[in-house]
């Protein structure tokens, strides 16, 4: 590939076509993955099972890296009734082990599959602190988020490298708006804690590490994108009180949703539509590291853009991503 084709992708739409109602249903179509593999974090909750559901669906086989192997199974046992339950497989991983996740990563690798898109979904959101590291004292949405897609990612670097085409995606957030990264203290070990504040630096990172990603690795071939999937009511939500959902617009304070949240919000498988979109479209092509909502590459933005859209600058610095990627290196050499 010529150093002409290396050019930087840039944050603007491209017309893709697809919008904010674009469900995973439509980005599919009958596009046929036969012989295709894919891994989705978190695929056994939320969005992440709609597109586990469609990428099964399409013949690809999908492997779930599950925590909970008893829920995954729950979940999944569901697509049974579709014919899908044989293009499926659970597999043990919690991202919060580093050792958990580099087995996983291992054994994957030993199988000797391919691997043509990772969409690392899984995540936690707006927590009461917890710490979690060995001993390190890592801020848990930090961590999970970040961090452990971060070494699954790094463990499945030659199987990605021996797949042509391969993507990786990561699931961002809108949300990455509230903060940069924390440089001086990202683990909140010196200063006061703040839930939304440990969310949005995750999604922040989510990010970052997508455009790090991209920059060094898309000369081996795999590109790699980042993702806001849209406000969706789904378990990621659980450690919000309806206080929390009040204080934000989402919820009326007697657990009514307002119109105006419904217009906006997103089905699940309307929030995983990007996600897929990213992993699948061929006007991607020899594109990458580019932060992605509504099915299309976002705007840039300022602090004048609306509060649910465009990609804030701070997300578009590759300066801020290598220096996340060493940093986040020596975290994991020091665990």
């Amino acid at each position: 590939m010529t150093q002409t084709q290396q050019k930087p992708t840039r944050q603007n739409p491209i017309g893709s076509g697809y919008g904010h109602s674009t469900t995973v249903d439509d980005i599919i179509g009958d596009t046929d993955l036969s012989g295709n593999n894919y891994i989705v974090t978190g695929g056994y909750s939320g969005i992440g099972l709609e597109d586990v559901r469609v990428l099964a669906g399409a013949g690809a086989h999908v492997t779930v890296p599950a925590r909970d192997r008893t829920k995954a199974e729950t979940a999944l046992n569901g697509l049974s009734g579709a014919g899908l339950s044989g293009q499926i497989e659970i597999a043990d991983m919690d991202l919060g082990d580093l050792d958990s996740v580099r087995k996983f990563a291992r054994e994957y690798a030993d199988t000797g599959r391919s691997l043509h898109g990772l969409i690392n979904n899984a995540g936690v959101m707006a927590c009461p602190l917890s710490r979690i590291g060995n001993g390190k004292g890592w801020e848990l949405q930090f961590a999970t988020c970040h961090i452990g897609h971060f070494e699954l990612t790094k463990g499945l670097e030659r199987t990605l490298k021996n797949t042509e085409g391969a993507r990786v995606i990561a699931l961002s957030s809108t949300a990455h708006i509230i903060t940069d990264i924390h440089w001086d203290d990202p683990h909140f070990l010196n200063h006061k804690y703040d839930k939304w504040q440990a969310y949005g630096q995750a999604k922040t990172a989510n990010a970052l590490f997508a455009l790090g990603l991209d920059r060094k690795w898309k000369r081996d071939g795999i590109r790699a994108f980042s993702v806001h999937p849209g406000g969706i009511f789904t378990p990621l939500q659980r450690h919000m009180s309806l206080e929390d959902m009040v204080a934000l617009g989402w919820k009326n304070p007697d657990g009514t949703i307002p119109a105006a949240v419904k217009a906006m919000f997103k089905s699940p498988a309307a929030g995983g539509a990007t996600a897929l979109w990213c992993a699948l479209s061929p006007r991607l092509a020899g594109m990458g590291g580019v932060f992605c909502e509504d099915c299309d590459i976002a705007m840039a933005g300022d602090e004048s853009s609306d509060r649910y859209q465009h990609a804030r600058e701070w997300i578009c610095d590759p300066q801020k991503a290598d220096r996340l990627w060493d940093m986040t290196e020596n975290m994991i050499a020091e665990a």
